[in-house]
């Protein structure tokens, strides 16, 4: 059943009333340099925030073992892979006569890069004209804090939702998905998940699977007067790339037989995000790793994938006049992750296109997008309608990130409408 106007009318005003304290808190969250391994602080204050509003309140570590043995657990990096704990709170009703909810968000942020290249510090979180800047002002603290703020827009009116609603801030998404996959295995679920990433105010239909992975060659060293005697593991990797591409380029080729991806110019990327290799400008290097990501399309497994990058690796080698005494080596250190399509037609999505053209005045959109997300932990393996759904922003990942006010609080308004729709509401006790 639709949502009663006068109440609808009711919560975009109080989302309205309750926005100069959501843009603050959206700027002390952005303060926190919350990089991998280092979210600790931030995890505190949105502990503090959560017990603050009367929920019921827990962090806890991750089960490295249990996320190991799980299908959808990605590769655990021993010295990279965050300890910082997964924090969620719980708002229980008086009634259970609605559906159940999960919000979840991430407060892990990629690095910011050299810092000259940023107008403003990366978590200084200046405003100028519509704008909030700031290493995860978009990715996406944004949508954290609109998790929070939508069920504050709620309690002003003196109202909550009539069905469980379960608020998870997690880690480690920019690397494994594992903090997601966390709640899962903790035995979180509900009738519905809503995550407000950065995307544009428009719902993801489809995304992309992920694998991160190294490739490291070992060469000859020698002095370079005598270069040609040895091997140079730098140029070495240079061809395994050219081989990488080669699998690339055959998988972007096979995007007519995806649906959702069939229209997209290049929907596989396959990123060298990070080289390394040598010890010293005169010696010819024995060494070089590269750090590489790639997507995957729906229904391809991470292990299926994988199997073809180490195929492709090993076969290429075996044809390199020094490669094939030295062959490289392959390890999967991170993403390992497959992607899932939100089917149509569920009653969640048809909530959200109402609340959204309410907030938006504008049928909402859907798109593919070809980078990972959480969602996909509770589209496979929970089994429930998956809803991602944000703000518009720009430079995610790059230099002078930044996130629309405006947008921030027009989907703010379309959440706080789908979750009195979806969950009812009731009274506050008290």
């Amino acid at each position: 059943m639709a949502l009663d106007p006068t109440l609808a009318a009711e919560i975009e005003a109080s989302v309205a009333e309750g926005f100069a304290d959501q843009v603050a808190h959206t700027q002390a969250l952005v303060r926190f340099a919350s990089l991998r391994g280092e979210e600790h602080a931030c995890q505190d204050y949105v502990f503090d925030q959560f017990r603050a509003r009367g929920y019921a309140t827990e962090r806890f570590a991750m089960d490295r073992d249990a996320i190991a043995a799980h299908p959808g657990g990605s590769k655990i990096d021993e010295a990279h892979h965050s300890d910082a704990p997964i924090v969620v709170c719980h708002h229980r009703p008086n009634t259970e006569t609605g559906r159940s909810l999960i919000l979840q968000a991430h407060v892990d942020v990629v690095p910011p890069g050299p810092l000259d290249l940023w107008t403003h510090r990366p978590f200084d979180p200046v405003i100028q004209g519509d704008w909030m800047y700031g290493r995860g002002a978009g990715d996406m603290k944004a949508g954290h804090a609109a998790n929070l703020f939508a069920l504050d827009a709620l309690a002003r009116l003196g109202l909550q939702p009539a069905a469980a609603v379960t608020v998870q801030s997690v880690v480690e998404e920019e690397s494994t998905g594992n903090g997601a996959l966390m709640t899962h295995l903790r035995g979180y679920r509900a009738d519905a998940v809503l995550i407000p990433e950065p995307e544009d105010e428009k719902l993801v239909r489809a995304n992309t699977g992920v694998l991160w992975f190294t490739v490291e060659v070992r060469g000859v060293p020698v002095h370079v007067r005598e270069m040609g005697a040895g091997a140079n593991a730098i140029d070495a990797t240079y061809r395994v790339i050219g081989a990488l591409r080669a699998v690339e380029a055959r998988w972007n080729a096979e995007k007519a037989s995806h649906p959702h991806f069939e229209t997209e110019d290049h929907p596989i990327n396959l990123n060298i995000g990070k080289i390394e290799g040598g010890d010293w400008a005169s010696s010819v290097p024995a060494w070089c790793r590269i750090h590489c990501r790639v997507a995957l399309y729906p229904g391809v497994t991470a292990a299926q994938a994988a199997a073809e990058i180490e195929a492709a690796v090993a076969s290429f080698s075996r044809m390199d006049p020094f490669l094939a005494n030295s062959p490289p080596r392959v390890v999967f250190n991170g993403f390992f992750a497959e992607g899932y399509v939100l089917e149509e037609g569920s009653e969640a999505e048809a909530v959200l296109g109402r609340a959204h053209e309410r907030a938006i005045g504008a049928p909402l959109q859907s798109f593919m997008t070809a980078g990972y997300l959480d969602t996909r932990v509770h589209a496979l393996y929970d089994r429930v309608p998956a809803l991602c759904y944000g703000p518009t922003s720009q430079n995610i990942h790059g230099f002078d990130e930044r996130v629309s006010l405006a947008s921030v609080k027009r989907i703010t308004t379309t959440m706080a409408l789908f979750v009195a729709e979806w969950c009812g509401t009731e009274r506050k006790a008290g």
